[in-house]
């Protein structure tokens, strides 16, 4: 870790503040910095002023970034984030594929002040049938068959 990595994990927790402070949501900021050490996304969770439980300062400075680059990958990217990743934002970063991820405050910290995506870490790995929330197979062969065609597709955009 350098001084500007550093500076950069001030700006997120900054961030988180200032959204936290202006009740766009939960205590959590996020930037991600380009491989020429220029900020190139910010995000503060945004959830509640929202209604939309997927606005995450991660995902929410994911699509940031990904406008501000017009690309849809992240590579050469650090993000650096207010607080360990949940499993969505974690999803979502390694879909994008940044280099590297910065933390400070880890899950234990987050749940300690009720934001428990322990939950959510341990119901990943479970079986399809043990999970809490009902989660049923359907129309298989049907979503197969869009599969089998994206598969033949000879213009698709792989990513």
């Amino acid at each position: 870790m350098t001084e500007k990595d550093k500076q950069y994990m001030s700006e997120a927790i900054a961030i988180a503040r200032k959204g936290m402070e202006s009740n766009d949501g939960g205590p959590f900021g996020a930037v991600i910095v380009d491989r020429n050490g220029k900020i190139v996304g910010r995000g503060n969770n945004k959830v509640t002023s929202t209604n939309d439980p997927t606005a995450h300062a991660e995902v929410v400075a994911i699509r940031d970034a990904c406008k501000n680059l017009n690309s849809f990958q992240l590579e050469g990217c650090t993000v650096y984030t207010s607080c360990e990743p949940c499993p969505m934002c974690l999803g979502a970063i390694y879909w994008a594929r940044p280099e590297r991820i910065f933390f400070a405050a880890g899950r234990e910290d987050a749940a300690a002040i009720g934001f428990d995506d322990d939950f959510i870490y341990k119901e990943i790995p479970l079986p399809v049938k043990d999970r809490q929330i009902a989660t049923l197979q359907l129309s298989r062969e049907e979503g197969v068959a869009v599969f089998n065609s994206w598969a033949n597709k000879a213009d698709k955009i792989k990513y």
